[in-house]
């Protein structure tokens, strides 16, 4: 069976909400339905068909042929199945996701993963600000569940994170797990200002050091541990990376004593 898919006829005249558009909402609803659903954000009350061209069958697995930075809340609070993206999609993509798998070929907007608890989000290109972040009033970002973004990401990924894996792969903005409560954040590729400010717990994993690290972390030395291996391996295994990240013995940096925090920074040794 040939899965889902959307057809974009022209680039959306305003920004759309496809939080409807997830397999475990459409799942034994027919087309002409799927079409009638309302996913525009303003009073012209726009709907599914008016945009796209639907075909296929298979509501487990969607596709989106053509993406547009108009495209918000991608995914949001799907469970099960997959939604692959052609393009580019707007914030809040992956937005409360508990399972399934997100597949973006292009860029994401802002809040990309935020209050994500379970499944798989794999951008292609850039994230912006604040990826996995919790929304204004919420306690805590990721709390579970893998987000890969192979380009670059903006401010205060990962914050208030307190479960689950974070890789970005070309580079962040600063303030890099902010408040992070515990889990796990790669990242290689240059890294903004204050990296773990505030952090309570959790792990940075990085390629290198971090240019300007807050005054509240120490020292931790050598960390002359199996755990950097084994994660390695980890990361190759899952094909996030191709190669080692922090290799043996990495650097150690403990904080953020600002909060008696215990979590930690790591990266690769200088030889």
């Amino acid at each position: 069976m040939k899965p889902l898919t959307f057809r974009l006829l022209a680039e959306p005249g305003e920004r759309l909400d496809l939080s409807a558009l997830v397999p475990d909402r459409l799942a034994g609803q027919p087309v002409s339905d799927i079409a009638a659903l309302p996913v525009g954000t303003t009073r012209t009350g726009v709907k599914v068909g008016d945009l796209f061209r639907i075909t296929g069958k298979d509501a487990s697995s969607l596709v989106f042929d053509g993406g547009s930075r108009r495209f918000d809340q991608v995914g949001a609070g799907m469970t099960s199945g997959s939604i692959r993206v052609v393009g580019d999609v707007g914030f809040r993509a992956g937005r409360a996701m508990g399972g399934g798998t997100l597949v973006i070929e292009g860029s994401a907007g802002e809040e990309l993963g935020s209050g994500l608890s379970g499944g798989r989000i794999e951008v292609t290109g850039n994230a912006g600000d604040r990826l996995g972040a919790p929304l204004a009033g919420e306690l805590q970002g990721v709390s579970g569940g893998t987000i890969v973004v192979r380009g670059k990401a903006g401010h205060r990924a990962g914050e208030k994170m307190r479960r689950g894996l974070i890789a970005v792969l070309k580079g962040c903005g600063d303030h890099l797990g902010l408040g992070m409560i515990a889990g796990t954040i790669v990242v290689t590729g240059r890294v903004g200002a204050m990296p773990g400010y505030l952090m309570k717990r959790g792990s940075l994993l990085l390629d290198r050091r971090p240019d300007v690290l807050s005054p509240t972390f120490v020292d931790g030395g050598n960390a002359d541990i199996a755990f950097s291996g084994l994660f390695d391996r980890f990361l190759i295994a899952e094909k996030i990376l191709d190669k080692p990240l922090l290799g043996t013995a990495p650097t150690r940096i403990c904080g953020d004593n600002a909060v008696f925090g215990k979590g930690e920074i790591m990266f690769r040794r200088r030889r």
